[in-house]
């Protein structure tokens, strides 16, 4: 039988040239490179300049993806941007960069802080499954260092700004596991626990930005146990084992995270794509950026099947299953 699959075309990424490597931290705040790599893994992350947006960072990755899928912005005909970090609480970024792009159709938001992505991927299988939608440019991008409040070195050595992003169109498939393209997706959400990974502002209640607050003991301890069992319920849904996975491409926020859901999920670390080092947690651009990283490299060649899954403010969570 034959069903609509939203196959991937190509990705793109985009970092700011500014570097911070964890030593600029220890200068001022009581920590130091050996105890933030030991407790997370991320030895530098990049900021944006000033006057540098959510949406320029977007717009950048989103042309790489173009590029790389070989097709111009007025070829897209919907674009789903995953952001906690707008340019302004609306109009929403995504109508930003579809003008920039030259892009039709239509453009929105999605906010699910660091789960955002996934979501995003799973609302644009969704669009394309539908019929909605034949060609969706899937966007995350964060400018996280706006509102980090730098005398916590809790928080403020962990998150980094950028963006990545991802070309998907309709394509035909025989409905197995042995098709390209979005093979499963998994979705949750938990209120209860918004309250240990949140923002301390918002338009209607503090008129304010904000700053970002996380209770880091409780959050990795849900992370784990979230990941790990998300992984499972995606893969069974798509019909595969973890011996079938090529690559795991999970959202970068500690290394201790991404090693303990590996194991759980019984995939080796060898096959996990790990670019937090170099990143930081850039919340809903994270797993774009290391799929990016990982296509670039060639590391991830066309036929792999790949596992993401992410974790996030809500809390939110979700995983999802492609074969590149």
């Amino acid at each position: 039988m034959s069903v609509l699959r939203a196959a991937p075309l190509g990705c793109g990424a985009y970092l700011p040239e500014r570097v911070v490597e964890n030593a600029a931290f220890a200068q001022r705040l009581d920590t130091s490179d050996e105890w933030i790599v030991a407790r997370t893994g991320i030895r530098r992350r990049h900021f944006a300049a000033e006057g540098e947006l959510t949406s320029d960072l977007a717009i950048a990755a989103a042309r790489r993806a173009l590029a790389d899928a070989g097709i111009e912005g007025s070829a897209v005909d919907a674009i789903i941007l995953a952001t906690s970090t707008p340019d302004h609480t609306f109009p929403s970024t995504a109508t930003k960069v579809q003008h920039a792009l030259g892009a039709g159709g239509f453009a929105f938001d999605i906010q699910a802080v660091c789960a955002g992505f996934v979501f995003a991927l799973a609302t644009a299988d969704a669009l394309i499954r539908g019929g909605q939608a034949r060609t969706v440019l899937v966007i995350g991008a964060e400018t996280f260092s706006r509102i980090l409040d730098w005398e916590d070195r809790g928080t403020c050595v962990l998150f980094g700004d950028g963006a990545g992003a991802l070309v998907l169109t309709a394509t035909f498939g025989d409905g197995g596991p042995q098709d390209r393209g979005v093979l499963a997706t998994c979705l949750h959400s938990e209120g209860a626990h918004r309250d240990i990974l949140h923002v301390d502002g918002g338009p209607s209640s503090t008129q304010t930005t904000g700053k970002l607050r996380m209770m880091g003991r409780e959050v990795f301890k849900h992370a784990v146990h979230k990941l790990a069992e998300v992984a499972e319920e995606t893969m069974a849904k798509a019909d595969v084992r973890p011996e079938d996975i090529d690559w795991v491409v999970p959202h970068q926020a500690n290394i201790r995270i991404i090693e303990s859901t590996a194991k759980r999920a019984g995939v080796a670390m060898e096959k996990v794509i790990v670019t937090v080092e170099d990143h930081g947690n850039t919340s809903a651009a994270s797993i774009p950026l290391a799929l990016s990283r990982a296509v670039g490299d060639g590391r991830i060649r066309r036929g792999d099947l790949l596992l993401m899954e992410a974790i996030g403010g809500g809390l939110a969570w979700g995983g999802a299953i492609l074969r590149w």
